[in-house]
């Protein structure tokens, strides 16, 4: 795949990103988090708020960088090698969470919930491809 090709999915990339990090915002509303929190030491709580922050700020960033600084992530450099390398790594494991850690008899049930998964799943899988092109472009100039 050519070079110019990778830079623009990896604008793609940072704007779906972006996207994602908007409709993130609807999570803890959906699977009921306020509900379940309460449930859990207080300690627990801001332990699970922490993380999901934590996780929300990198999507944004990995987002950011790869809408305004795509040419960057694709120089041939060591340290655009081992960022790509880090995202899709990232996004793989992702994957591999959602189908293989996840109690999957905890999801929400119906065909919109069926749908946003398909489109999530899709995207994760999606971004793995791109980070991964990247990253084993980086890695023939390195």
């Amino acid at each position: 795949m050519e070079k110019a090709t990778v830079y623009q999915l990896l604008q793609l990339a940072g704007l779906a990103q972006l996207a994602l990090v908007a409709g993130s915002l609807a999570i803890p509303k959906v699977l009921k988090w306020g509900t379940e929190l309460a449930k859990v030491q207080l300690l627990i709580n801001q332990m699970f708020w922490t993380y999901a922050a934590y996780i929300l700020i990198i999507n944004l960033c990995f987002g950011l960088i790869s809408l305004f600084a795509a040419g960057d992530l694709l120089n041939g450099s060591r340290l655009a090698m081992l960022i790509t390398g880090f995202i899709a790594v990232y996004w793989i494991s992702r994957v591999l969470i959602q189908f293989f850690y996840f109690d999957r008899s905890s999801f929400p049930v119906g065909k919109l919930n069926k749908v946003v998964e398909i489109i999530l799943v899709s995207l994760f899988v999606s971004l793995s491809i791109v980070y991964s092109l990247a990253f084993y472009i980086n890695f023939q100039q390195v």
